[in-house]
Formats: C-alpha cells, sequence, structure tokens
C-alpha cells in the first residue's frame, strides 16, 4: 500500500487524513506539523461560517459539496453537540439606516471590505419579517436586509472543535501524527521518483526517513515556503501570501446559546460597517459570539517555528469597542484573542492541483497515477473551514485515483 505524506495538519491537512483513511489504512497516512500546539492560526481562531453558494463560478461546485459534507458530519456525528454545528441566518446590520466604512464588496479578499458581499445579488435585497436577534443592541432607523438564496444555505461551527474531532477519527484509524516536526528533505529511488520524506523531530531533535510516494503540502499560508524548502530545484513560486485577521471570542447576558431543545432561537451571522473595517460577528449555540473582520495583508507571516505571532493589542482594542457598541458593555466578556493567518492566491480562488514533474525541479519525478504524486492543497482565503471538508474528500479522491465528487477543472492553477 502506497503510503501519503501531509504537510500541515490544520483543517484541510486533518480533512484530508480523515477521508484519505477511508480507503487506504490509517497507518500508511502521515501528518506532520511544524507547530508546537495544532490549530494555532485559522483551523483554530476562524469565526467557522459556513455558505452554500456564496463562491465564485470556478468552485461553486466545491463549496456547495463542502456544505452538504458538514451537514451530513454533524447529522451523522452529532455535530451540533461536538463542534457546535447549527443552521444560521446570514444579515446585513446597518445602524441608522447609513452606511459608513468600506462596507460590503463583492472582493471579499480586499483589506476592510466584507466577504457578505459575496453572496451576490442577494445582498440588499430587503425580505419582510427579517428582524435583529435578541442579542445585538439595536437603535432606532436600524436597517436588516436578509444574505443568502435560501433558508438553510448558512451555517456556523466551532472550528477548533471540529478539528479536534477529525484529529481523534485519525488517531483511532492509525494515522501517524508528527509534530512539532518539520520536513526537511526528500530522497528518491534508483529511477529518480519521490520514495521517501525526512521528517525532523524538533522536539527530540531526532531525523526519521519515512517511506512515500505520495506527498500533499496542505500547510497554509505556509505552503510555498514549505514547497520551496523541499524543491530547490524548482523554478516555480507557489503564489501564496497571507491574510491576517484579528478576532475575539466573547460572551454576553443578552445570548444564552440555543440548546437542542430550544432550536428555533438559531444562531446569527451579522455583517456590518463600520468606519474603518467591515465587522463579522457570529452568535454559536453554546452561548459565545465571536466578534471580527480586522483584516489585514501586510501583517508578516511568521516563522512558524518560532511560534505565531501575538495579537495586536490596538486592533483587539477596535473589535473590542465594536463588540460594546453592538452587543452592549453590560456583562460583556472576552474568553478568547485570536490571531490567524488566512492562505490566499493572487485569482482569490484555491490552489487543489497534482505537481507537473517538470515544475519539480530538476531529476526529480513520482511514480504515475494513483501510485504517487506532489499536490498542493492551500489558498481558500477566507473561505477554508467552509471549504474544508469537501477539499479534503476531494483531495483523497484526487490522490487516490477516485472519481472526483466535485469540479476541480479551475482549480488547477499553482504558478
Amino acid at each position: 500500500m502506497t503510503s501519503t505524506i501531509i504537510l500541515g495538519a490544520g483543517i484541510i491537512g486533518v480533512s484530508t487524513a480523515y477521508y484519505l483513511s477511508e480507503h487506504q489504512p490509517g497507518s500508511t497516512i502521515h501528518l506532520v506539523d511544524a507547530s508546537d500546539k495544532l490549530f494555532s492560526s485559522a483551523s483554530g481562531y476562524a469565526g467557522g461560517f459556513l455558505a452554500k453558494d456564496w463562491f465564485q463560478p470556478s468552485v461553486a461546485s466545491l463549496g456547495a459539496l463542502s456544505f452538504e459534507e458538514h451537514r451530513r458530519l454533524a447529522e451523522k456525528h452529532s455535530g451540533r453537540e461536538k463542534w457546535k454545528y447549527a443552521p444560521s441566518t446570514a444579515i446585513t446590520y446597518t445602524q441608522g439606516g447609513k452606511k459608513s466604512g468600506k462596507g460590503s464588496s463583492a472582493d471579499w479578499l480586499m483589506e476592510g471590505s466584507s466577504r457578505a458581499g459575496a453572496a451576490g445579488q442577494s445582498v440588499g435585497n430587503v425580505v419582510d419579517g427579517v428582524t435583529l436577534p435578541f442579542w445585538l443592541k439595536g437603535t432606532e432607523g436600524d436597517a436588516v436586509d436578509a444574505l443568502g438564496a435560501a433558508e438553510g444555505d448558512t451555517a456556523q461551527l466551532d472550528p477548533l472543535l471540529l478539528c479536534q474531532w477529525l484529529l481523534e477519527q485519525c488517531r483511532e484509524r492509525g494515522v501517524q501524527i508528527h509534530h512539532p516536526a518539520t520536513a526537511i528533505s526528500i530522497s528518491k529511488d534508483v529511477r529518480d521518483q519521490l520514495a521517501s520524506v525526512r521528517i525532523a523531530d524538533v522536539g527530540t531533535s531526532t531525523e526519521t526517513d519515512i517511506p512515500a510516494t505520495r506527498l500533499i503540502i496542505a500547510a497554509g499560508a505556509w505552503s510555498g515556503r514549505v514547497f520551496a524548502s523541499l524543491f530547490h530545484n524548482s523554478g516555480v513560486k507557489i503564489p501564496v501570501t497571507s491574510l491576517a485577521g484579528h478576532s475575539l471570542v466573547v460572551t454576553s447576558p443578552r445570548w444564552k446559546g440555543s440548546p437542542a431543545s430550544e432550536e428555533k432561537l438559531g444562531c446569527h451571522a451579522i455583517f456590518t460597517s463600520g468606519a474603518t473595517y467591515s465587522p463579522e460577528i457570529f452568535s454559536r449555540v453554546n452561548g459565545e459570539i465571536y466578534v471580527a473582520g480586522l483584516n489585514s495583508s501586510t501583517i508578516p507571516l511568521p516563522d512558524v517555528q518560532a511560534g505565531f505571532a501575538k495579537p495586536d493589542p490596538a486592533c483587539l482594542s477596535i473589535i473590542e469597542d465594536t463588540a460594546k457598541q453592538l452587543l452592549g458593555e453590560d456583562g460583556l466578556e472576552i474568553v478568547k484573542e485570536g490571531l490567524c493567518f488566512r492562505p490566499v492566491t493572487p485569482w482569490g480562488t484555491p490552489i487543489i492541483a497534482r505537481v507537473k514533474e517538470e515544475d519539480l525541479g530538476i531529476g526529480i519525478k513520482t511514480r504515475p497515477g494513483a501510485d504517487g504524486g506532489v499536490f498542493l492543497v492551500t489558498g481558500h482565503g477566507p473561505w477554508g473551514i467552509s471549504m474544508s471538508v469537501g477539499t479534503g474528500l476531494v483531495v483523497a479522491e484526487l490522490v487516490q485515483g477516485r472519481p472526483l465528487s466535485a469540479d476541480l477543472s479551475a482549480v488547477g492553477k499553482y504558478h
């Protein structure tokens, strides 16, 4: 059985390992991550908003597949209790009926814009009966608009809890977990084909050659660095940069959560506009409220081995002011602070592709078909959580040579 190494144990990596392990022994799958603490970036600090049809045509089938897979997993494995999965009502909210700041934009990758613009023609369509959630502090003259084409086309979850569940499933199936560890080199066989990857264990300072003919690079915003470190002679530079985002998780006496017995209370995704940025606010079934939207493409991507960058207190203060303004100050408590780095591409859609042999560098080949290959899976931007399980499913199919459940014809570009 062909062994597979996945570099990057974030939500894309663990999802891929999960679906690979349904069709090959877990012991032949190796997850490698350089972080001291897994899920320390977007996989653990993102908002967890899910959409079915807010995507460009090139990734529409992948987005829809992933949304339905999220729903299926939650229904089959008690996702509401285990990772706080719940259907959500998505709305735009404008205080006083007057928009300020940059507002919504169809290009949600632009700094300061809102991905609510990705909902397309539904943005701005006032729907009778749409009201503010009771936990949001409203004022006279506020405007509320519905987002999404149909009820049930948005949802949300706690991404950290989903990642932890997926990882535990992988462990139970025998998937090998290496962290903190880095891939430092590759080896070839007599036919110049990829034969093994040398892994350095950061904690013990030991090195191990793991026989493998399939390599998947799913290291998020660090994927370009990982590819360059292993394929020195390649003339290809992977165009993945990072979009940093600050966030707060808060609790408020106005929102006690929505247990299964009171599902009618529902969760909400609120997209609004501020003086300098476009806040996003998500209520979760466990009583938490996630506040974010302050993004930047200028914060340097840290060296993961040196530890992740610390949140900027000034940025957190801005988000806290937003939370107090929209949720009320009485009883508001901060339970988690975050700074994460989302991988983005110049064209705004992910990279899911097998790397051509000529792009690996002189003298490096891979076994043909499902027996080998080097694959890139990155660049999902703010939609990494939403597209995660669908991506893992399709990548497993791609690597194992099975029919694909989504159209990947427009996401094979990597330079």
